[in-house]
């Protein structure tokens, strides 16, 4: 039994919300009569062909026995999944929606708003649910009685006892009915010829790895599309657990799980903004008698009255009385003591006007405002503001422990004799370079060979140890490639895609499991050192940025004039560039970094973007100098 989720909505699509929904009913299937083998799972914006794309994809390509959407079956506008399901069933189900909806309106009249649509094209079955996370469960629980039976029926499979208690109930007396005898009878060979089924799955022999010229010729993985593959990645992670942090300083790259408020204005008095000295407006310009000096931090008890001024600093309380301040350029010594030391008469040159140079109470902030949103990253300037408003304490999203681990039996550490044909292991040093840069705390798990035991042991104590493992190498065809094989056969890892449609990057594999109630992921990069440093950009980073709480996990992406010409690749390439600003240009120049090869780490040298180039078509096989393109930044500039 394969199942899919498929949750159509905007705002999740792009990483701005969690999908709760797709993540519930998840939890629902597996606990359900219908004991999925697999459960796949997508998000999607609410767009028709972006819609129709993930289900022929799920039933065309995937070959699911039951797919499940929510979200989009509303009002709104952008509310579209029934009119994208419906051209594509074979045969429409109306029993299974008047299920949902005469149910749903016992439990509130709006359930009439809903357009849910549901039928059956080749083989799968597909069911639109609201996209409320209680609506979607209820409407699950309203017909998971009659989906095993449905889905033998269509999937040709032997008829379980499901079958029977339906069928009994709509039955009247025939002259050829079979007697309740044989139904018994019937009822026990198709179960039992089920279940054996089931057992041989089960205990299917493991995949031999010595097997070679058993192994298959072609991937077993459909290639998806680079959005796709983002969305599944998103789909499948969501923010740590928040934690109290009561240093600021620790709290430096951290992304707060909370709004913050100022407790207090600030200034708390009103402040002077100038040196100079602090006056009555209205007494105008010239000569004034120096009363007393104010300085920063001091608490001062003097009035200024009229044909009187204090001296003042930068940031002090500006006295009674006083309603303006005038700049110390703007005055002239008149009279002073013997020694120097006191002013004693100054002259006012210009004429100051009320409020002149003073910023008021609350000026900066007021009591009350919100200073820093959930979501925000707290840098040097968002640690310096809590200081400001004198908060010490912050609640923060926690940072995922990452562990990378290299694969290949020609790997060496770096600085270690070399022979035959081993090289020097440089994925290693680069990711983890890559997140410490980024601030994400990382486990070095070394260098495995290309043994089933060795990666079996690797991977189990990165488990234990991480909340996210890379790994780089053994996941494209050769004898080799084990990574797969051990995720599915010894990890029991869900795989979620196994290729994607891109260059350089294509053995790219995202899975995840479940260890102790928790969720894992695990990026299976490939060997090449510049296809593993690409999509760790592409991929792992937005999953960890989501991870961290950032509201919005992506790279930035800006345009860019190519400074070169360029032959494009069947695939979409992620080409590495060096981008530039002229001040002669609005856009900056993009320069290659020479020869794209995906062993050359050469081209990594110096990059800050990744320039996205089309595929290669029957109209368009290359780019000019001059053309624009979308860069996705990944340095400074």
């Amino acid at each position: 039994m394969r199942c899919g989720i498929l949750t159509v909505s905007d705002r999740c699509s792009s990483g701005e919300t969690e999908d709760k929904s797709g993540e519930n009913l998840e939890k629902l299937l597996r606990s359900s009569d219908l004991k999925p083998t697999e459960i796949v799972r997508r998000c999607v914006p609410d767009e028709k062909t972006t819609i129709q794309d993930a289900l022929r994809h799920f039933a065309d390509d995937l070959k699911l026995n039951l797919v499940l959407t929510t979200g989009g079956t509303g009002f709104s506008p952008r509310d579209v999944t029934p009119e994208a399901t419906r051209p594509l069933l074979d045969k429409e189900c109306p029993g299974l929606v008047i299920a949902m909806l005469s149910q749903s309106l016992h439990v509130t009249p709006l359930a009439m708003l809903s357009r849910a649509a549901a039928g059956i094209r080749k083989s799968t079955l597909i069911i639109n649910f609201p996209g409320s996370t209680k609506a979607s469960h209820e409407c699950f629980t309203f017909v998971i009685p009659a989906l095993p039976h449905a889905i033998e029926l269509l999937s040709d499979l032997p008829v379980i006892h499901h079958h029977h208690p339906v069928q009994h109930h709509h039955t009247c007396s025939h002259p050829n009915r079979h007697s309740s005898h044989h139904a018994a009878s019937q009822h026990y060979h198709h179960h039992n010829l089920h279940e054996g089924r089931r057992k041989h799955s089960r205990q299917a022999a493991k995949t031999d790895e010595f097997q070679v010229a058993s192994r298959p010729r072609h991937s077993l993985y459909p290639l998806i599309p680079v959005p796709e593959a983002i969305s599944v990645i998103l789909t499948n992670t969501f923010p740590l657990p928040t934690t109290t942090l009561t240093n600021l300083q620790d709290a430096l790259g951290y992304v707060l799980s909370e709004d913050l408020f100022s407790c207090d204005p600030f200034p708390p008095f009103r402040a002077s903004v100038k040196d100079g000295y602090a006056v009555i407006a209205s007494d105008g310009a010239g000569e004034r008698q120096v009363i007393a000096p104010v300085t920063a931090g001091e608490q001062s008890d003097i009035v200024v009255t009229s044909g009187t001024v204090a001296r003042i600093t930068t940031g002090a309380a500006v006295p009674q009385g006083a309603d303006s301040v005038v700049q110390v350029e703007d005055t002239e010594l008149i009279e002073s003591s013997d020694d120097g030391r006191v002013e004693v008469k100054v002259k006012i040159h210009s004429q100051p006007s009320t409020g002149q140079d003073i910023r008021p109470v609350g000026f900066d902030i007021s009591a009350g405002e919100k200073i820093l949103s959930r979501g925000d990253k707290l840098g040097p300037s968002e640690l310096g503001l809590l200081a400001t408003v004198g908060i010490t304490e912050v609640k923060v999203y926690g940072k995922p422990i990452v562990a990378v681990l290299s694969t290949g039996n020609e790997l060496v550490t770096p600085g270690m004799s070399l022979s035959g044909s081993q090289i020097y292991d440089s994925n290693k040093t680069t990711l983890l370079s890559c997140l410490k840069q980024k601030g994400f705390p990382a486990i070095d798990l070394g260098i495995s060979s290309d043994t089933r035991g060795d990666l079996v042991e690797r991977m189990r104590n990165a488990m234990s140890l991480a909340d996210v493992i890379v790994t780089s190498g053994g996941v494209s065809m050769g004898e080799k490639d084990l990574l797969k094989t051990v995720l599915q056969e010894e990890l029991s890892a869900h795989i979620h895609f196994g290729r994607v449609f891109m260059k350089p990057g294509k053995p790219t594999t995202f899975a995840t499991v479940e260890v102790e109630g928790k969720r894992k992921l695990i990026f299976s990069l490939p060997g090449n050192p510049v296809s593993a440093n690409v999509t760790f950009c592409l991929f792992v980073l937005p999953a960890l940025h989501k991870m961290s709480g950032y509201s919005n996990p992506h790279f930035t992406t800006i345009k860019a004039k190519l400074d070169f010409d360029c032959l494009l690749d069947p695939r979409p390439e992620y080409h590495r560039a060096v981008l530039e600003y002229s001040p002669d240009n609005t856009l900056p120049t993009a320069t290659s970094t020479g020869s794209q090869c995906s062993s050359r780490m050469l081209s990594m040298r110096n990059a800050n973007a990744l320039l996205v180039f089309p595929p290669k078509t029957s109209a368009i096989t290359r780019l000019a100098r001059g053309a624009i393109v979308d860069a996705m930044v990944i340095g400074d500039i």
